[in-house]
């Protein structure tokens, strides 16, 4: 025997995973035995993969992925960027047109880091060319782009990965399980708490670098000034690129609301939104303080708002404050549940194991592992094309009732505002030629 090898019991160690997890013992003893991880690679069992967007994230997301293939080629219309992750992944390509390299017979796997304002366009030629997708979130820019990558992906038969990896993460899944079992009772209230988001400005023009492709860069979006401020991570602070904290944090915690909801294949039947400050003339316009009220067929209330508002209902947070992540409240209690615990109004409510008969979820343990795993199997992953356009589309719902300042119906059946043709004008946005849907057909 070793000397300095220390022999734990397993039941010791168990626990101590499950508290470093925030998970309960029952819980975690279930994912170590449900098969829910990334089955092993073998050498000759490793696709070709490709980055499109190689900022923060993207290359964040093609680290993760490479574990699980072989990265080829990159794509980034900041020429420093591409360079960049050609070295970083030992790619042997690196393209400024994404359509390039989705030319590449040994391209089988694209990973999508661009900015919202491209997911689809991206997405949408990936599945052309096909290749099997992991998108970044939020899906879309738009609800009707929603729609039509979803026809897409399916027409050409793809696996698409939403990273909504929070639906991996046990602690949300499991959030989610006790909630659809019953265990705070009938669920009431749902009160979803985003980041505050940034309010500066005024950003005036200053010269596009030489590495830049700006036209390219604002795609679809109407022609505007360069500043640095619109770009790389800072694009999501403005409405014609993204949606603010309501469309980038909002795509994980609404999908986590309709997920223990049991409504993400559907969604809200009415959104009403509200600014809670004014924004700087002529700096970032994605509303930054904001509190959304909005109502499910099925009863259910859901508020948004950004973590430094109080909410009257909040169970958790000092002086109502919401906190950032979700709290599912019913009529024999709650549960918060965020990235960092889960806990409720009583300690038997998360620790009591389910009964055998109880409606379990979807498994995954691995959200890109998940991916990869039903890029062999051809199964659908954890996060679907069509569960990342519902979430994405409850929050594209509130930033349109912020923008117009008004109460909105909304049909989610037909996917459209009742009786509302100054709202259903909102579903698409005009696409600046040549970069619409022509660009990749």
């Amino acid at each position: 025997m070793n000397p300095f090898q220390i022999h734990i019991p397993r039941r010791r160690f168990l626990k101590a995973a499950a508290a470093a997890a925030a998970v309960p013992l029952w819980f975690l003893e279930e994912m170590k035995s449900s098969g829910a991880t990334p089955k092993p690679l073998s050498a000759n069992d490793k696709p070709g993969i490709a980055l499109i967007g190689c900022g923060g994230q993207g290359t964040g997301d093609c680290n993760w992925a490479k574990g699980f293939g072989n990265v080829v080629a990159v794509a980034d219309l900041d020429a420093n960027h591409a360079e960049a992750a050609k070295k970083r992944f030992n790619a042997v390509a690196a393209y400024g047109d994404f359509r390039k390299l989705l030319e590449r017979d040994d391209v089988h796997v694209i990973i999508n880091g661009t900015p919202d304002h491209w997911h689809s366009l991206v997405n949408v030629a990936a599945a052309r060319a096909g290749k099997d997708i992991y998108t970044e979130k939020p899906m879309t820019l738009t609800i009707a782009e929603g729609q039509r990558v979803v026809k897409e992906v399916r027409k050409h038969k793809r696996v698409l990965q939403v990273g909504s990896q929070q639906r991996s993460d046990g602690k949300f899944r499991l959030a989610c399980e006790l909630v659809r079992n019953g265990r705070i009772g009938k669920l009431k209230h749902m009160i979803v708490g985003l980041p505050t988001g940034p309010r500066e400005g005024p950003f005036p023009k200053q010269p596009v670098p030489a590495e830049l492709n700006w036209d390219f860069y604002l795609g679809q979006t109407p022609v505007m000034d360069y500043h640095p401020r619109k770009v790389h991570g800072n694009f999501r602070w403005w409405y014609q690129f993204s949606g603010g904290q309501m469309t980038d944090w909002g795509a994980h915690h609404n999908d986590i609301a309709q997920w223990g909801n049991g409504t993400e294949a559907s969604g809200p039947i009415e959104a009403d939104g509200k600014s809670l400050v004014a924004m700087i003339p002529g700096g970032y316009d994605a509303a930054s303080k904001y509190r959304i009220e909005m109502k499910y067929a099925n009863g259910v209330a859901m508020t948004i708002l950004d973590e430094s508002t109080p909410h009257e209902n909040a169970v958790v947070g000092e002086g109502k404050i919401t906190p950032n992540g979700v709290q599912f409240i019913g009529t024999e209690g709650w549960i918060y549940v965020s990235r960092g615990e889960i806990r409720a109004n009583k300690t038997e409510v998360i620790e009591t194991p389910l009964p055998a008969n109880a409606l379990r979820l979807y498994k995954s343990d691995n959200h890109m592992g998940n991916f990869f795993d039903c890029i062999r199997s051809r199964k659908d992953p954890i996060c679907t094309v069509e569960i990342g356009h519902r979430s994405i589309s409850v929050a594209h719902l509130g930033a349109i009732s912020i923008r117009l300042g008004r109460k909105l119906k909304w049909n989610p059946e037909r996917q459209e505002f009742v009786g509302d043709k100054e709202a259903n004008k909102w579903l698409s946005r005009p696409m600046r030629k040549p970069y619409d849907w022509s660009f990749v057909s």
